[in-house]
């Protein structure tokens, strides 16, 4: 398991993006060098996890539990026979672009080390947005990524430190439940039957999550 790219954006003036400035940082580019990762404080007020990397809008986008974002390159590889197209490194906004390793089935909680430094723990999967199919350019975008679940996770930062590409990837924690990124996703959008099984991740879980979780399970019993 390694660490294929390392990826950051540059605010964008795009015709796409429903934000009143237009501006989005979703075309992330591979770096080559360190970058430095640390906890850009709560969500509102911090943006990225990267060192260079450009949040443009903090009211759904960035902030601590989602302070880095990473897709494994097997899942941009089924993409591309699929779609019948060619993804770089980075090409769905991801900071991080793995390899050897399930992303979207990570396990809520799990961390990772990346390189000597950093450790990041798996919060929730990434949900679609109008952006997201803008930037890709293909119709019927949001709801085909739903439907597939191959979210990839975001991650928070509990060890700061330097990554590069060609990092080696460790799982230094495993949980023992079941909870994954992909089931948080879909228990989130399309089948909020599973929201009280989230419950068995706790405190790991993203704070939005849990607290649907937790009002779920309130109003209709887990």
């Amino acid at each position: 398991m390694r660490l294929l790219s390392v990826n950051v954006g540059r605010p964008k003036a795009v015709p796409y993006t429903d934000q009143p400035d237009g501006l989005t940082g979703i075309d992330k580019r591979p770096v080559e060098g360190p970058v430095r990762v640390a906890a850009p404080g709560p969500k509102g007020v911090g943006g990225s996890g990267l060192a260079g990397d450009a949040v443009c809008h903090l009211r759904h986008h960035g902030g601590d539990d989602q302070a880095v974002y990473a897709v494994a390159r097997e899942d941009l590889d089924d993409w591309e026979r699929e779609l019948g197209r060619a993804f770089s490194n980075g090409a769905f906004g991801e900071n991080l672009t793995t390899t050897g390793l399930d992303v979207s089935g990570a396990r809520i909680g799990e961390r990772w080390r990346i390189g000597p430094q950093v450790v990041l723990e798996v919060t929730a999967g990434r949900i679609p947005c109008r952006t997201f199919q803008g930037h890709l350019g293909e119709k019927g975008w949001v709801r085909r990524f739903t439907r597939k679940a191959a979210t990839g996770a975001y991650l928070r930062v509990i060890t700061p430190g330097e990554i590069r590409a060609g990092d080696a990837v460790e799982i230094v924690h495993l949980p023992e439940h079941e909870v994954t990124a992909r089931m948080e996703f879909q228990a989130t959008t399309t089948h909020r039957e599973l929201l009280p099984r989230l419950l068995a991740a706790g405190e790991a879980l993203h704070p939005e999550a849990l607290a649907a979780a937790r009002a779920h399970v309130e109003k209709y019993g887990g």
